[in-house]
């Protein structure tokens, strides 16, 4: 079990939660609610904790689905808090204050959630995509017995990560680097293909400063691609994080041969193909660049709240700070030219 993997396990964010006003019924207004919420965790699985700390404040008769915003901003559930944080938070912010919601869902923004039942869901549904990239097909996840998939779906919740290794390796989705044999004990099995999220912001003004970095207020902001990357043979040994951002945006770096590009295309046409039941209406945001492709800067790349050297070797990247469904999520701000 790799160190940096138990860190990512451990990683935490402190959230101070506030009731939005509109819903106070009582004074004093309630005190803000102080959690420490998981990095690889979703901010709905929050609610057991934080809903008896609010209750006796909240208007009577049933809550609607609840949900969160930052600075108005309506939370995707489905994204990690980890990965909402390190995107919305260019400058971290310590404790970080959301505003906690239990009326009027706003559904023309976020696509329902049910609470535990929806972000399992969402999980096994990313974990279906991720084996089909990795493997070309989801029989292990499709396949996993009901007592396995329930141990695995705990061993996420409860943060446990021995647990989490010792069900999860029965999948055989191998990142880089990795090998396993088959089921006779013959053969060795390398992925080449490793499941990317990538969320693209981009900025047209420069800072130094991430303190200066101009705040995403909208989500149509944000570009969400979808995109695996291949490694060839000993090509791992010498590809960076930096060459593996991109490959992935090649809308930004074009400077590729069109065989790669041609290859990234290919990639994401059978990507679209992965069998996941709910998975693609929530994660299927992905938004062509229409900026110009020149002169276009990387001002920052983080991953689990580290922002690491772009010549670090994507393969250690993916081995150490991938999340329990196999997806590696990175956030990048751009600077790209105005167009005049």
């Amino acid at each position: 079990m790799e160190e940096a993997q138990k860190y990512v396990w451990e990683g935490a964010i402190p959230l101070q939660i506030h009731l939005h006003e509109s819903e106070v019924t009582t004074l004093p207004t309630p005190p803000s609610a102080l959690i420490l919420a998981p990095r690889i965790g979703y901010l709905p699985l929050l609610v057991p904790q934080i809903k008896p700390h609010f209750s006796n404040a909240l208007p009577p008769g049933s809550p609607d689905t609840v949900w969160f915003d930052y600075n108005g901003l309506p939370l995707k559930w489905y994204i990690p808090t980890g990965v909402l944080f390190d995107l919305l938070c260019a400058e971290p912010e310590r404790p970080w204050n959301l505003t906690v919601h239990f009326r009027g869902y706003p559904s023309n923004i976020l696509v329902p959630c049910e609470g535990e039942d929806s972000v399992k869901w969402s999980f096994i549904n990313s974990l279906k995509e991720a084996a089909y990239i990795i493997n070309g097909n989801c029989k292990n996840v499709m396949n996993m017995s009901q007592p396995d998939q329930v141990e695995l779906w705990r061993s996420v919740l409860n943060g446990n990560l021995e647990a989490y290794v010792r069900i999860s390796s029965k999948l055989r989705l191998g990142t880089v680097g990795d090998e396993y044999t088959d089921g006779g004990g013959q053969g060795q099995v390398k992925t080449g293909r490793v499941p990317v999220r990538l969320y693209v912001w981009s900025v047209s003004e420069d800072f130094d400063d991430l303190e200066d970095a101009p705040q995403i207020d909208s989500w149509d902001k944000i570009s969400y691609i979808n995109r695996p990357v291949e490694i060839h043979g000993e090509e791992g040994n010498y590809f960076t994080l930096q060459d593996a951002v991109k490959s992935i945006l090649p809308e930004y770096f074009p400077n590729k041969s069109s065989t790669n590009e041609e290859s990234s295309r290919d990639e994401d046409e059978n990507e679209q193909t992965v069998p996941s039941e709910e998975g693609e209406k929530y994660l299927s945001e992905n938004v062509e660049s229409c900026y110009p492709t020149h002169n276009v800067e990387i001002k920052l790349v983080r991953i689990q709240g580290i922002e690491p050297k772009m010549e670090i070797p994507f393969s250690w990247v993916v081995k150490n700070l991938t999340n329990p469904e196999h997806y590696l999520h990175i956030c990048v701000c751009l600077k790209v030219p105005q167009v005049l």
